[in-house]
């Protein structure tokens, strides 16, 4: 089988490289004709955990290709994955721009039968305007051609998403024939032959089920953070009562743990725009306008202690940041937490010391100079007032702290994502805040 992916962002260009590692032939497209170079080079444009070693093999083998021409081989293909970005408007709503766009010009180009994959998260419907655009470009042609549209949303986690993609504990396929289904069984069939775990349903249900997946998530990280703010104020432990409720079967343990808010590319969004499309069908989603206040408010809640700890007057301090991307395992900066806590400091006349494993190249990308890059973490300790732990990367779990202490001005710690154990950290002679204690 021979497949198109068209968008070689975080999602095309996983999805692309995991099918070809099973036997598929891919070619991955994208308007960008620097990115394509520079993938033809085997220069990797995000950073994602096996993904280099992936691309460059499957290119070598040659069931990996890159082109700037969807036209160039839109006939040699039986599926097209639309994969192109769909970022929020002003008003929240998702931009389809790039989505139709690519089903225009497939419409433009077609001579045979083709099935037509939106793999791109897009609101409820959005699978009707595809068909719409292609059939408009085919009648403008006067030619008939059978193509079918499906929706096959993805569930990856940045960091992890190789491994997510090769071993799927689901796979969500909305569709309207039957030989598009047969099209997508044979395409998922290697990844699933020990447990076919592929749910197929009507497409309007598994646009929604992308997006209610994403938005029940970050309605458990809203509520956790929450529950901690509220555990602050009367005394509780917010670990103790995670592990209270998380025991739970009923409600498991994944998502609860409290921090700094969430950030990346899918949940801030994904929110926005379910909210949206709901009012769009004269409906208000309370609960989640409610998940995004307080996801909003929470990304402060390390700047506003460390007010607090110096009574407000920050101007001329130091304070060092570890972590930057949204979360471990990424370069991803969107929407994360440090880009907020970041902007406060500074405003507030903080100078500011940044390190992060891999986020240090789009942190600069983002905000320049604002902020002192520092070599390691210990570096970024130096001369600091206080330290915030942002992002919780595994080489900030276990670090010399007798080092550290002595690198710091003042031994201040505020562990956003609440990884040390408060006695063990206020025993070695630091002045410890975190989340919800």
């Amino acid at each position: 089988m021979k497949i198109a992916i068209v968008g070689t962002g975080y999602v095309g260009l996983v999805t692309g490289t995991c099918f070809a590692e099973i036997g598929v032939n891919v070619i991955c497209v994208d308007t960008n004709s620097e990115k394509i170079e520079a993938l033809k080079q085997g220069i990797i444009p995000i950073y994602e955990n096996g993904l280099e070693e992936m691309v460059n093999r499957n290119a070598k083998a040659g069931r990996l290709q890159f082109t700037t021409s969807l036209e160039s081989c839109l006939n040699e293909v039986d599926v097209i994955f639309s994969a192109v970005g769909t970022p929020p408007d002003e008003d929240g709503s998702a931009d389809l721009s790039y989505v139709l766009e690519v089903a225009r010009t497939i419409g433009r180009n077609m001579t045979k039968y083709v099935l037509v994959v939106t793999k791109s998260t897009v609101p409820v419907g959005t699978a009707g305007k595809v068909r719409m655009a292609i059939q408009n470009e085919l009648d403008k042609r006067g030619v008939q051609i059978d193509f079918d549209v499906a929706s096959n949303p993805e569930f990856l986690k940045e960091g992890n998403a190789v491994a997510d993609f090769m071993s799927p504990d689901r796979v969500v396929v909305g569709v309207e024939s039957e030989r598009a289904k047969k099209l997508m069984s044979k395409l998922y069939k290697p990844f699933l032959l020990n447990n076919f775990r592929v749910i197929f349903m009507d497409i309007p249900s598994a646009e929604m089920t992308k997006y209610a997946a994403n938005s029940m998530l970050a309605t458990r990280i809203s509520f956790m953070n929450d529950i901690a703010n509220l555990c602050e104020l009367v005394g509780a432990d917010v670990n103790m009562v995670r592990s209270g409720i998380g025991s739970d079967t009923r409600i498991g343990r994944k998502f609860l743990y409290p921090g700094i808010g969430y950030g990346g590319s899918c949940f801030p969004k994904d929110v926005k725009a379910l909210i949206k499309t709901a009012e769009q069908n004269g409906y208000r989603m309370r609960v989640l306008q409610a998940v995004e206040e307080v996801n909003e408010k929470q990304k402060s809640i390390l700047f506003e202690k460390l007010q607090r700890h110096f009574s407000g007057d920050l101007r001329d301090k130091t304070i060092a940041l570890w972590g930057l991307a949204f979360k471990p395992e990424t370069d991803d900066m969107r929407e994360a937490p440090s880009l907020i806590l970041i902007d406060k400091l500074l405003n507030a006349g903080c100078k500011v010391r940044v390190y992060d494993p891999a986020a240090m190249t789009e942190c600069r990308r983002r905000i320049g100079d604002s902020v002192c890059y520092a070599t390691d973490m210990y570096d970024a300790a130096l001369d600091a007032d206080a330290l915030m732990l942002v992002t919780e990367w595994k080489e900030f779990r276990l670090p010399s702290w007798a080092v550290i202490k002595k690198a710091m001005r003042t031994p201040v710690l505020l562990d956003g994502r609440n990884i040390y154990e408060k006695k063990e950290i206020e025993e070695l002679g630091f002045t410890y805040h975190c989340i919800g204690k």
